[in-house]
């Protein structure tokens, strides 16, 4: 025991030195001018006894020590052409910034530097700032820098990053000299070339299951992700044939992966097949027969034929004592990439340089849905640019370049070319193409799970660029212009709804189920035809920016911006649109080909839409430091942004469009009765367009606007406070003229109805406040704090609807053609005559989230035990810990319930009326109250608010260990462990907010669970 207290008590008298210079360490910081200027690269010394450190003024002239013992230290400040400087400073608690004036040396000292040494070849100007001009020895070389080893002085610090290049302190005598790897430290010839391998390795058994919305496991599929690659770069060499050619750079990447996912859902049971619903759950107790108004007999209900071929492609429930699902099935969707990258780059005299890349990329992905259809996309892609810099005198550079990329998609449906899944069923009236073969789409409102498959395409969309720009360097101003050119082409073969689509809602007998088994829909739609689609858009830009350094502490960026996009023309002019009278009173199409309105006498020019040329754009940032030798800075800034990819969605749908193609969509009715056998038949009630675009469109902008205050803080911490906001015009509107509500007289029986018609009326609104606290690297230790608060308002279809489709009920996300750009589907306004009711919450609004990241490297600072050295140095040392974390409220979710717009043929989503219960739910299991919302009243729209739920809160949490192994050759090995949702835990996305569902309340689908990830990396 006394031994042990002895030892105790020699540890602290060993350790009391250091503690106590911690104790007693102060932060000691200050900046040096020269007329009033900030000088960056002046070395800064500090001593006292036999401890020196060493530091470099950054771009501000501001320079830092963190950790002074308290007492008198000597202060040194040396750089090349200016007197030195030798003071005394008293670091205490409380420390005044210091702040140094420098002072040129005198002409003679000044002739002597620019005289080169008897017998030197080099250019003293590369002498090291560390050392005083008057101590300067007449050699080739910089004099070496003593630095005491780690082991002799336990004092010394470690710098804790790099510095720029071409620094005193990437001197090869320097402690803080860069690796020899990097930049001006290669030794030899051999060191322009580099390279590496990588190896990235992903593998089920590592992996946590996916969640099950059951509650029940299923079975986890075994699957590897395996990503590799190999990248090698330098100059270009070929003995007698290329002696000073290019640097190049070569890359290549192939990966092979999997993803699995546990697909919930309700299916009809064996049982409601054969349309046996005496016990079947969810359905009335009493079902009548449409065509004698009777019950059908023991609830034996009458399966039709169509039907019951389409059953057969539903599974069978495997799941039992399940209220909410009674099947589940993990998939597992594959994928293949290739990625080729180069780049190159020659310099061709004195003035001139040409620089440019070239990508290539290859994916073939499976996708498995639910019913286990595969659906196979390939992806190739590529993308190139040539570059060209000229330098006419030392203040203008000219600059050109052209840039091409094209991207081929081609899609594989599972019955494509394979079986006429919908003539097999006795459904008539789909595209009979091969390519186009499938089953139609169900869709059904009580829950239970919709038929889909993905549409046959294959698109092939090009980008020609074309960029000039010159920079004037003149005085405080840097002046850039510059002019663009884009043509975009859109080769697109495919067609929106070529298979078909039903929407059951139980409007026939009060079950969408029985209303499938009987074969009568309440809605069916259709499009095809017209496959083939040659669009083609012309953009242009102009622009001038001004960077004037109008004070050492204020700069100011302000310019100008012309943008145009032209509206999109096809090829071949095959685009519909409508020629509408006023109040929509009367419509009659108008093709591209002919484009003369036969109701107004209107003259459209070939694109159906007039041009918007009003695309200025105004910005201006500033940037000022109010206090001189201060780290308070203040940036503001305003712009303007257009829009000029508006177009392309709205005219996918007028390339669509009779005559040129057939376009259905209808309500079963007397007028117009609907059934699975001939549902895609048009009746003389409904327009033959099911879409319009308003021809005076304009293209939305956003201006937007902040402000930020950034201060430095004590114990290396920065506080930035920031202001944001965004005003968005013109935004996308859908709504459907002459429609009315549920239960209503119809006002104008005479009027056209069935179309949707986009215009641009939008407006939406965004503010948003940040504070951001962010800890430099000190120590090994540096770390990220973001709080933002914000909302966001809109009454825009595009941006109020991002991540819902419009129509849900009727348009299901695979029945949608797939393009290059994917374009959002706008959800349609609940009632034409009242779009500002559509005003509400974003879809994106979120009103808080904190974003939390740190990173330590052990080993950095005398913290970190810096000096360790022996086997414990190399084993612990140079590991770094990241961690990423973010927690959120959640998004907003729109409450709904399905029903038929009357005479339009399209199904809601309609908003429901509120009740006045709580929206949350206090049912276990269940996050909504069904009591909440309620079918409207006949003849009136729903009350409830657009976004008016908060869906699910957020949370992640990842992290990553890495470390960089060196040998003592030109090798380099870099090891790394990330890890995806650390902490296993089931974050849900989304509620289930349709009203009248089984599955009301519940979650649509959670994150991905925990995923290990381990990456390999060789480099030279």
């Amino acid at each position: 025991m006394r031994q042990q207290i002895a030892k105790a008590l020699l540890m602290c008298v060993l350790l009391s030195p250091f503690a106590l210079r911690h104790a007693l360490a102060s932060e000691y910081y200050g900046q040096v001018t020269f007329g009033g200027v900030p000088v960056p690269g002046v070395t800064v010394t500090a001593k006292k006894g036999n401890t020196t450190f060493t530091v470099v003024t950054d771009e501000r002239g501001l320079y830092r020590f963190a950790d002074l013992s308290e007492g008198k230290w000597t202060l040194d400040l040396s750089f090349q052409c200016f007197a030195p400087i030798q003071t005394e400073v008293a670091i205490t608690a409380k420390n005044t910034p210091g702040t140094f004036e420098l002072n040129l040396l005198p002409p003679d000292q000044l002739k002597a530097l620019a005289t080169p040494s008897e017998g030197s070849t080099s250019n003293p100007t590369l002498v090291s700032r560390a050392q005083p001009p008057k101590e300067r020895a007449p050699s080739t070389q910089a004099p070496p820098v003593e630095i005491p080893k780690p082991q002799e002085d336990a004092n010394q610090q470690s710098s804790d990053g790099f510095v720029v290049n071409g620094s005193v302190n990437n001197a090869a005598t320097s402690q803080y000299s860069l690796d020899r790897a990097f930049g001006n430290r290669r030794p030899n010839s051999k060191g322009l070339y580099n390279g590496g391998f990588s190896l990235v390795l992903d593998n089920s058994a590592l992996d946590a299951k996916a969640y099950s919305l059951s509650g029940i496991d299923s079975p986890k599929p075994a699957y590897n992700r395996i990503t590799y690659g190999v990248t090698f770069g330098g100059p270009l060499h070929i003995p007698h044939l290329v002696q000073r050619g290019p640097n190049l750079f070569l890359a290549y990447q192939g990966s092979r992966s999997s993803d699995a996912v546990t697909d919930s859902a309700l299916v009809p049971t064996a049982e409601e097949r054969a349309g046996d619903l005496a016990n079947a759950a969810g359905q009335p107790s009493t079902i009548l027969d449409p065509a004698t108004g009777q019950p059908y007999p023991n609830s034996l209900v009458p399966v039709s034929a169509q039907a019951g071929a389409l059953l057969q492609l539903y599974p069978l429930p495997n799941l039992s004592g399940n209220g909410l699902y009674n099947y589940q099935i993990p998939v597992l969707d594959s994928s293949h990439e290739d990625v080729v990258q180069t780049r190159a780059d020659k310099t061709l005299g004195r003035r001139d340089q040409l620089y440019g890349n070239f990508n290539l990329q290859s994916i073939r992905a499976g996708n498995v849905n639910l019913f286990r259809f595969v659906d196979d996309t390939d992806t190739l892609g590529m993308n190139t640019a040539i570059n060209w810099a000229h330098r006419f005198n030392r203040q203008i550079f000219f600059y050109a370049t052209y840039r091409f990329s094209r991207l081929r998609t081609l899609t594989r449906p599972e019955f494509a070319n394979r079986e006429n899944v919908a003539a097999n069923a006795g459904v008539a009236g789909t595209d009979q193409a091969p390519a186009f073969w499938g089953p139609p789409a169900l869709n059904f409102t009580s829950g239970l799970a919709a038929l889909s498959e993905a549409q046959s395409a294959f698109n092939r969309n090009r980008t020609d660029g074309f960029s000039a720009s010159a920079g004037i360097y003149r005085g405080h101003h840097n002046i850039t212009v510059g002019a663009d050119l884009r043509k975009e082409q859109y080769n697109q073969f495919f067609e929106q709804d070529p298979r078909g689509t039903f929407t059951f809602n139980g409007a026939t007998t009060g079950s969408d189920l029985v209303d499938f088994l009987i074969g009568v829909p309440d809605t069916s739609s259709i499009a095809f035809g017209n496959a083939d689609k040659y669009l083609r858009q012309t953009v242009y830009d102009a622009y001038g920016t001004d960077d004037w350094r109008l004070l050492p502490s204020l700069t100011i960026n302000a310019g100008a911006r012309w943008e145009y996009g032209a509206p999109m023309t096809e090829l071949q002019n095959r685009l519909v649109n409508l020629d509408v009278t006023s109040g929509f009173a009367q419509i009659a199409p108008v093709l591209a080909s002919d484009p003369v309105g036969s109701l107004t006498g209107t003259h459209y020019p070939r694109s159906l839409i007039r041009p918007d040329r009003s695309g200025i754009e105004p910005r201006i940032g500033i940037s000022w430091r109010p206090l001189p030798a201060s780290t308070l800075v203040v940036r503001a800034g305003y712009g303007i942004y257009h829009d000029t990819s508006v177009y392309l969605a709205p005219v996918l749908q007028l390339a669509q469009q009779a005559p040129l193609s057939t376009s259905v969509k209808v309500q079963n009715s007397a007028a117009c009765p609907l059934t699975l056998a001939n549902g895609f038949t048009p009746c003389s009630t409904t327009t033959a367009d099911t879409f319009a675009l308003d021809p005076n469109f304009r293209v939305g902008y956003a201006q937007t606007w902040h402000l930020s205050v950034q201060h430095d803080l004590p114990w290396a911490m920065q506080m930035v406070a920031t202001y944001l906001g965004v005003k968005g015009t013109h935004g996308v509107q859908e709504y459907l003229p002459n429609s009315y509500p549920v239960g209503a007289a119809d006002p104008c029986p005479s009027c056209p109805s069935g179309f949707a018609y986009e215009s641009s009326g939008g407006n939406s609104n965004r503010q948003a406040g940040q504070v951001q606290l962010r800890r430099r690297l000190r120590g090994g230790l540096m770390a990220s704090l973001l709080y933002t608060y914000s909302k966001s308002i809109d009454d825009d279809s595009v941006l109020g609807g991002a991540g819902h489709t419009s129509n849900s009920s009727t348009q299901n996300s695979d029945t949608s053609a797939p393009t290059s750009e994917t374009p959002q589907t706008p959800a349609v306004a609940q009632d034409w005559l009242n779009l500002r009711a559509e005003r509400s919450l974003s879809a994106f609004d979120q009103r808080n989230l904190l974003n939390v990241q740190l990173q330590y490297t052990t080993g950095q600072g005398l913290e970190g035990h810096t000096l360790m050295n022996g086997w414990a140095g190399r084993v612990l040392k140079e590991w770094t810990l990241l961690a990423r974390t973010n927690v959120g409220s959640g998004l907003p979710e729109s409450p709904s319930y399905p029903a038929t717009v009357p005479g339009t043929g399209w199904v809601g989503p309609l908003r429901p009326s509120l009740t006045g219960q709580p929206v949350t739910s206090n049912e276990p299991g269940r996050h909504l109250n069904p009591a909440a919302y309620a079918v409207p009243a006949p003849g009136t729209w729903g009350n409830a608010p657009r976004f008016s739920i908060t869906g699910p809160s957020q949370f992640s949490l990842d992290s990553a260990l890495q470390r960089t192994f060196r040998t003592r050759g030109r090798f380099y090995f870099d090891a790394r462990l990330d890890a995806t949702n650390l902490l296993n835990h089931a974050a849900f996305t989304s509620w289930d907010t349709t009203v009248g569902s089984s599955l009301f309340g519940q979650p649509v689908s959670a994150n991905s669970m925990r995923s290990l990830q381990a990456t390999f990396r060789l480099r030279f």
